[in-house]
């Protein structure tokens, strides 16, 4: 799935589209995530005959602000799209919104998997939607201080790994970036959160951060349906130190990283350097 970086790297590709005015929406009546149905009619009140004006992210989501009340939201769920195109042209397989625009050019949002999500927020106020009223502080915008980890952590038995993994905790972080996080900052990530100590929480803070700003350097990680809004992917997965490198050499120490499932979710570490 889309973490901060890869949808970062949509939002700030996207910039072309900024200025233009939405003439047309038109939809393939499927319905994305959850089998809802998309609020077809009230994307195509936000949108239509508005101009954009601001893109936005919020950990995992973006917003598309128009000249107008309301705001497009979109995740990407687990094999999204959202890119801009040339006129004339063809839609991708699973398009499931398109977007005109003025010049001809297209946005559209297409989804195999159709995991992802789509709907309106109030521009003002779009953590008033539900999707967006529990999230933390943006692990980039904001940052994640040691002190609102800890607190987080505090009487917590969970993971550290599951800590990194909640939302509610920090924003945009997912499994890629919390095993590389805690790589760096040699935590492992099977020890219990109420045992995280200050320095390790500076640590992994500044670890987390380090990351996201690498992977965005990269255009984020493609590892099988990230593309960016003009259809690269991204170069990060050559830079990941454990992520989906089983058996092979911890670039720190030489040993062998291992791969086990932490709560449902695939995890690498290195067990001989991840001591804390």
């Amino acid at each position: 799935m889309p973490e901060l970086p890869e949808v970062e790297t949509v939002r700030r590709t996207l910039a072309p589209a900024l200025g233009a005015r939405v003439v047309e929406v038109s939809h393939s009546g499927k319905p994305l995530h959850g089998r809802r149905p998309v609020p077809i009619a009230a994307i195509r009140a936000a949108l239509v005959g508005r101009e954009v004006t601001a893109l936005r992210r919020l950990g995992k989501y973006l917003l598309v602000d128009v000249d107008g009340p309301t705001s497009l939201l979109v995740h990407l769920g687990m094999s999204g799209r959202f890119r801009l195109f040339a006129p004339g042209t063809p839609a991708p397989p699973h398009t499931h919104l398109t977007a005109r625009l003025d010049d001809g050019r297209e946005l559209r949002f297409s989804d195999p998997r159709r995991f992802g999500q789509l709907d309106v927020v109030a521009r003002e106020a779009p953590r008033a939607h539900p999707a967006l009223a529990g999230l933390g502080p943006d692990a980039l915008v904001d940052g994640l201080s040691p002190a609102h980890l800890l607190a987080c952590a505090r009487g917590r038995t969970t993971t550290v790994k599951a800590l990194l993994l909640d939302q509610r905790v920090v924003a945009g972080v997912g499994n890629i970036y919390a095993s590389e996080a805690l790589w760096r900052a040699k935590v492992r990530p099977t020890r219990r959160a109420n045992r995280l100590t200050e320095a390790e929480a500076r640590l992994l803070a500044r670890a987390v951060r380090d990351v996201l700003v690498h992977a965005l350097r990269h255009g984020g990680t493609s590892l099988r349906d990230f593309v960016d809004a003009d259809g690269r992917e991204g170069e990060n997965a050559h830079y990941l130190k454990v992520y989906d490198r089983q058996g092979e050499p911890c670039p720190r120490c030489r040993a062998s990283v291992v791969r086990k499932v932490i709560q449902g979710r695939a995890t690498y570490f290195c067990p001989t350097c991840q001591l804390r």
